[in-house]
């Protein structure tokens, strides 16, 4: 990748995201030149909620490119800038909608407010990961719905759970019930949504593959919190690294996310 906006995009992921860094590294060049603006994408509205003490000011943080995705999706001309100019060359309108819908979704982060049951989280992942991984998906070949909607969810709990420690440490409340018992029970039907999503592995084009990567560590992940509930809140849910990079070697080369 010598395009300097592929770059930048390829190094915000690396700097914010690096578990996603690692799985697009280990895809074919060509996929990483389109999955990278859509990685970076993520990064820049994710961190959006949490990088002022002012509402007004995140919300115009999430407008703004609420604003870029509809110049794409009108097929006008786009803004300039690092990531939305290369996000524009490789999404569709369609896309630009899932992505917006991401948006909305993540003023729930502004807010800060506890989800009011476990339906809630579902839907939060489902829009947030799940949309993520339909446009990363897109954005290569083609992949059906019954594989893209549990692997984005289980990947959206993974990294939920990886993610409590500094969640709760931000003044969030992010889980609707904190207890050993709803920990595991949560972890558990992750799993339920892997194992659904791997039952459906056929409907994923050899193309698209690389968008679903991201689940490397997420079945180790989910199964740790499902074995020991405490693990999450004491952020002890990471694979050991030798087996983190093994992990990653073999879902790369056999393609078996």
């Amino acid at each position: 990748m010598r395009d300097p906006d592929l770059v930048a995009c390829a190094d915000i992921v690396r700097r914010a995201d690096p578990s996603r860094f690692r799985a697009t590294m280990a895809v074919p060049v060509a996929a990483r030149g389109r999955l990278f603006p859509v990685y970076a994408f993520n990064v820049e509205v994710a961190r959006a909620p949490w990088v002022t003490k002012e509402p007004i000011i995140a919300e115009m943080r999430l407008q703004w490119w609420r604003d870029v995705l509809a110049e794409i999706a009108s097929g006008g001309a786009v803004r300039r800038h690092e990531v939305a100019t290369p996000l524009a060359a490789v999404l569709d309108a369609t896309g630009a909608r899932l992505l917006d819908a991401l948006i909305e979704a993540r003023r729930v982060d502004i807010e800060r407010a506890p989800f009011a049951d476990e339906a809630a989280l579902w839907a939060y992942l489902d829009a947030t990961s799940g949309n993520l991984m339909r446009v990363a998906a897109r954005v290569l070949g083609a992949a059906d719905e019954a594989a893209l909607r549990p692997a984005g969810l289980a990947l959206g709990l993974a990294n939920w759970l990886r993610a409590i420690p500094a969640l709760e440490a931000a003044g969030r409340a992010p889980l609707p019930d904190g207890r050993a018992q709803a920990v595991r029970r949560l972890a558990q039907e992750g799993l339920a949504h892997l194992r659904a999503a791997r039952a459906h592995r056929a409907g994923v084009s050899r193309a698209a593959r690389p968008a679903l990567l991201p689940l490397w560590e997420a079945g180790a992940v989910l199964a740790r919190a499902a074995r020991d509930p405490a693990a999450v809140a004491a952020g002890r849910l990471d694979p050991a690294p030798i087996t983190s990079g093994a992990l990653l070697a073999f879902r790369a080369l056999s393609g078996r996310w």
